[in-house]
């Protein structure tokens, strides 16, 4: 296995990528168990207790699930110093890692950090940051992702008013003229996944949806057929 294996580059298509801070931390391997075969990487939430009211999990569980799969894993910073911890998660073998713009630090010195060492490079927008903030770091980027739920809590609703702002993050990046995931999360389920589609994401994050049925990577499969059909 690749330690550090990295997130593939857009293909056109939609693509789910499951939320491990839902899956069963006491069987790691099967609760992860067939996803190399339905999803296209997985995301670690991580959250500080500051930037976000929640805690998660640090370096040293990532390393867990990094012999648990053989997928790229995206290391989600919701830390106010994403500065600090880059350079753990990527020695625990994260394969992309993003970090939030509105985190307490230099965030274009993040970026540069993160590529410096072969990763991908994420960043992420909660739903009231406007997209504006995000466009001139677009020739950094590999993923942008825009939070459509407040970040820190699962299970949240999905915000139906952020579909322009998917729409218009669609739009900039293919001004750019560079292969950027456009990626959501927060709330996206079977009945949402089509919306944000639509509206021009290409990377669905989904926790709770995807975990909380009997075979997830069956469900993973079959929702990526009919988002792929449009």
């Amino acid at each position: 296995m690749t330690r550090n294996k990295v997130i593939p580059v857009p293909d056109g298509r939609p693509h789910i990528v499951p939320s491990v801070l839902s899956a069963d931390f006491a069987c790691l391997k099967k609760s992860l168990r067939g996803l190399e075969r339905s999803a296209a990487w997985v995301q670690l939430d991580v959250m500080d207790g500051h930037f976000v009211p929640n805690l998660s999990f640090g370096p040293h569980v990532a390393e867990s699930f990094r012999a648990a799969t053989p997928l790229a894993l995206d290391a989600h910073l919701m830390v106010e110093r994403p500065d600090l911890f880059i350079g753990s998660f990527a020695a625990a073998g994260a394969g992309l890692i993003t970090v939030h713009e509105e985190a307490h630090t230099d965030i274009g010195a993040c970026l540069k950090k993160i590529r410096a060492l072969g990763l991908k490079a994420g960043l992420a927008l909660r739903p009231k940051t406007p997209l504006s903030r995000a466009l001139k770091y677009l020739k950094r980027l590999d993923l942008l992702l825009l939070m459509t739920v407040e970040p820190g809590f699962g299970g949240q609703a999905f915000m139906r008013g952020l579909l322009p702002k998917i729409a218009a993050a669609r739009l900039a990046i293919a001004r750019a003229g560079r292969p950027i995931w456009l990626q959501v999360d927060g709330g996206i389920n079977e009945v949402t996944a089509p919306q944000a589609v639509r509206a021009g994401a290409d990377s669905l994050v989904m926790g709770s949806a995807v975990f909380s049925k009997t075979d997830p990577a069956g469900f993973i499969r079959r929702l990526t057929k009919i988002l792929q059909r449009g």
